[in-house]
């Protein structure tokens, strides 16, 4: 069954670019060892709930832009091998040091695949 890695952060708007070119340099290498797919879906109708939300969830300030993001795996176990290898990967060691957003609101979590259709 497949497995499924997402995240959602708060980017500021400012410095959107710089997250898109982060993320497309962090998709390729992700492809590169093996993930299936990359997926960045900047918000585009993404509503301030009242009592929960996804701009509630990090934190988003009016000057950010909520990013919802997944990657898709054949396994928990490919997740696990490819994580660490990306991880360890240098082309990614100033970006993690210097993401264009606040890492500490960031929420992830892996997925075992109920349903796919």
């Amino acid at each position: 069954m497949s497995y499924v890695d997402g995240f959602i952060v708060a980017v500021p708007k400012d410095k959107i670019e710089a997250y898109k070119a982060l993320a497309q340099r962090a998709g390729e290498i992700w492809r590169e060892y093996g993930a299936l797919s990359y997926v960045e879906a900047i918000g585009d109708d993404v509503p301030y709930g009242e009592l929960t939300s996804f701009p509630r969830a990090v934190q988003a300030t009016e000057d950010e832009v909520v990013v919802f993001s997944w990657i898709t795996y054949e396994s928990r176990e490919s997740r696990d091998a490819i994580l660490a290898r990306v991880m360890a990967d240098p082309r990614l060691k100033d970006e993690m040091e210097n993401m264009p957003f606040d890492g500490k609101r960031m929420i992830y979590g892996g997925f075992k695949v109920a349903i796919e259709l």
